[in-house]
């Protein structure tokens, strides 16, 4: 039959997009005028010309006009030659909410109905969420004509997988009069469809075996998976690899990883997903030296492994801290696919090395690999650990433009970056309009503003949270609770201690130390000390090394002596309360102490943690430690340092050399402050940015001294700019002279 061609135009302009009416402009206007279609010659309309109107219709989403197009065509068409039903008439169907007009518009005979179209109806239709469809009691009135058109099962295993979520399932599948094997598997629960299936009279192939126990595997549900196991030894179809497979994932993804492991061992054939199936069971549980040792076997028998191979054993490299060997593998990758470029920079941020995690993405953007939104929030957590504010930025604008920035793992780890970069505006402005908010981003927010100074921003957020019936968890009450030691505030910060219990919970021993911290500071520290005997819990590393901070703090010998003899038997090669118990030693001017407290840290071979501070500049983070010689720039840092610390002498700076407590001369104690790590990141961003408006981002991965809190707060008065300088504690904003937030 010769498709006869014709020009369609809709009733009025309104009906089409703003796009399609530029299309059909002067540019490309033809001679002859556009005239409306009832005016156009009566030529019979081919289904194309039908079809093209009804894209057009829906794109402009005029729903009502469409389905009043497609009547008409129906009722031109002769019944033997009825025209498709095409894909967006059926989202057409969902998205229009006048149901009962949608359901009249097509019901015509489903005698005219071919099971191609059937199926374009019913996948066009599956493929939108139907709950959201107020109409959806109307289905068993649109589909059993459609059904009942044809034999051919697969328009019915589209609807029944697409209401399998309702309790009418079973309620659909007695309407159609064809019931195919393939819709008994996609129904309900695997072991109550494969009986019913079989009282019915249709026998489970393997594809339905294997179909109910992956449904077993992703419910975790092992007894269910036992009991379907032993249906398939007593019908025969566990004789191949794709059965065994099945049988052999349950086991493992359930946990009973020797059961699995049994059943692997006495596979004939074994191929790429049985290895696969069997490695990721081992690293899911922590076995994975035992993972690699498989790998290695699967190797030297000479399978090749795949992507998704190679993804879970450079996960379990990255669980077992190797992450040299992670990086080995991942190069031996020749086609890299998005989960493998996932892996690696999940596994990099979360062992430390964020900025490879940043220069992977750089690679897999560039390799035109799409990430998808737990890539993209792994790389900005990343960014927020590195407090690198512009690589934030970046990584937030792809997000925009990929559409993933409105996700809720995305949005709640873009909070959590502002908040970590000092950026509190901004975190509250993505915050706030987020669509769904949960306990998480909730959190996230508390605990920026905690952090960054606002506390009384922190305690009102809080108490919103409770408006909006969000239920908080133990996380909620460590940043209400640090807000609290923020402002000073022990009896609001007791308050809220209690009322933990209030919403089923018992206090943990983080909001035991959030209470030693508030009490220590604001009252006494004998007070702390009878806390902590009081706690129902055996007091941790946390809840000690939070008493010996306070007690070096405020000069309290005896009770940091108690404090610190405990860390020795916690971690005995941990050289945090060595040096902290000596420093307290020095200051009180009991040099004995010190030397013993020394000798003892020796003998313990305990090892001390690198200070070190980080500035980001021109979107390269670069990194300081004290006294440092390495940078290039060394000669240029080191005189822009001079020439700062000379100009704050002058306008009442005074280097506090009491906080060096070595028994050294005056100008080795001056010398020894003078180039802590921030002062060098400082000037390194001054000669850098001479210029420069935008505030100085500084994050120290140890506590500020006091020294480096005061030269700071001079050095904003001076340069004129905003410091944001992050420690291992919270975050310290210098502007003007003054310490704000």
């Amino acid at each position: 039959m010769k498709v006869e061609w014709i020009t369609v135009v809709p009733l009025n302009a309104g009906e089409l997009s703003p796009s399609l009416r530029r299309s059909h402009g002067p540019a490309g206007a033809s001679s002859v005028p556009p005239q409306p279609l009832s005016r156009l010659k009566p030529v019979r309309r081919c289904s194309l010309s039908w079809f093209s109107l009804f894209r057009a219709l829906f794109k402009a989403s005029s729903f009502e006009g469409a389905l009043l197009r497609r009547r008409r065509a129906h009722i031109e068409e002769e019944s033997s030659q009825a025209p498709p039903f095409p894909p967006p008439l059926g989202q057409a169907v969902i998205r229009f909410s006048a149901a009962p007009l949608s359901i009249s518009h097509l019901s015509y005979s489903p005698r005219s109905l071919s099971s191609a179209t059937l199926s374009h109806a019913t996948s066009s239709i599956s493929g939108w969420q139907v709950s959201r469809w107020p109409a959806f009691a109307f289905l068993h009135h649109l589909f059993p004509p459609l059904l009942k058109a044809s034999d051919d099962a697969e328009p019915m295993n589209h609807l029944v997988a697409m209401c399998s979520f309702r309790l009418s399932s079973f309620q659909i599948l007695k309407l159609v009069c064809f019931v195919g094997e393939i819709c008994w598997q996609v129904a309900g629960k695997a072991l109550k469809i494969l009986v019913r299936m079989q009282e019915d009279g249709f026998q489970p192939t393997q594809y339905s075996y294997v179909n109910a126990l992956q449904a077993c595997s992703k419910l975790l549900d092992l007894k269910l998976g036992k009991q379907i196991h032993g249906r398939v030894v007593i019908s025969g179809c566990g004789d191949n690899t794709f059965v065994w497979n099945a049988i052999t994932g349950v086991y493992a993804k359930c946990g009973d990883i020797h059961r699995a492991r049994w059943f692997f061992d006495r596979m004939t054939h074994k191929n790429v997903v049985s290895w696969n199936l069997m490695i990721s069971g081992y690293v899911k549980l922590g076995y994975h030296d035992e993972c690699i040792r498989l790998f290695n076997k699967m190797k030297l028998l000479g399978l090749k492994p795949d992507q998704v191979t190679a993804s879970i054993v450079i996960n379990a490299y990255f669980q077992c801290g190797h992450v040299d060997d992670a990086r080995r593998m991942f190069s031996e990758i020749p086609r890299k696919d998005e989960i493998c470029w996932t892996t690696m920079i999940v596994g990099c941020a979360q062992n430390g090395r964020e900025e490879d995690a940043l220069m992977l993405f750089g690679d897999m953007l560039r390799g035109d690999v799409r990430p998808d939104s737990y890539t993209i929030s792994s790389v900005v957590s990343s960014c927020a650990k590195l407090a690198s504010l512009c690589h934030g930025q970046v990584v937030h604008g792809k997000a925009i433009v990929m559409g993933v920035d409105h996700s809720m793992l995305v949005s709640s780890a873009l909070v959590d970056m502002y908040c970590k970069c000092g950026v509190t505006l901004d975190a509250w402005s993505i915050f706030w309009t987020m669509p769904i908010r949960n306990v998480i981003t909730w959190n996230s927010m508390i605990h920026g503003y905690a952090q960054n100074g606002q506390p009384h921003e922190a305690l009102a957020l809080y108490e919103t949270m409770l408006q909006e019936n969000i239920k908080p968890d133990s996380i909620s009450f460590v940043g209400v609770l640090s807000a609290c030691i923020s402002a000073d505030m022990v009896a609001k910060g007791q308050e809220y201690f209690n009322s933990i219990s209030e919403h089923g919970m018992t206090p943990t021993l983080d909001h035991y130390a959030c209470m030693v911290t508030l009490i220590g500071r604001s009252s006494s520290v004998d007070k702390a000390v009878d806390l902590i005997k009081c706690m129902p819990h055996e007091p941790d590393y946390l809840i000690w090394s939070t008493l010996l901070s306070i007690c070096a703090k405020k000069g309290d010998i005896k009770n940091a002596e108690l404090a610190a003899g405990h860390l020795f038997k916690l971690d005995p090669r941990n050289a945090g309360p060595y040096i902290m118990l000596s420093n307290l030693y020095a200051a009180c001017g009991r040099w004995e102490k010190v030397g013993d407290v020394r000798s003892l840290m020796n003998r313990n071979n305990a090892k001390k943690f690198a200070a070190y501070s980080l500035v980001e500049v021109e979107s390269e983070v670069h990194k300081f430690v004290s006294e440092d010689r390495t940078h290039p720039a060394v000669e240029k840092i080191y005189d822009e340092l001079n020439r700062l610390i000379s100009i704050l002498q002058r306008i009442g700076y005074n280097p506090d050399t009491n906080i060096v407590l070595h028994n050294v001369e005056q100008e080795e104690k001056f010398k020894s402050i003078s180039y802590h790590s921030e002062k060098l990141a400082l000037a390194f961003a001054l000669i850098r940015k001479p210029n420069g408006i935008a505030p100085i981002r500084i994050i120290k991965n140890i506590r500020v001294c006091d020294d480096c809190h005061v030269f700071m707060k001079f050095a904003s008065f001076h340069i004129g700019r905003t410091i944001i300088l992050r420690d291992s504690n919270k975050f310290h904003h210098f502007s003007g002279g003054n310490r704000g937030m």
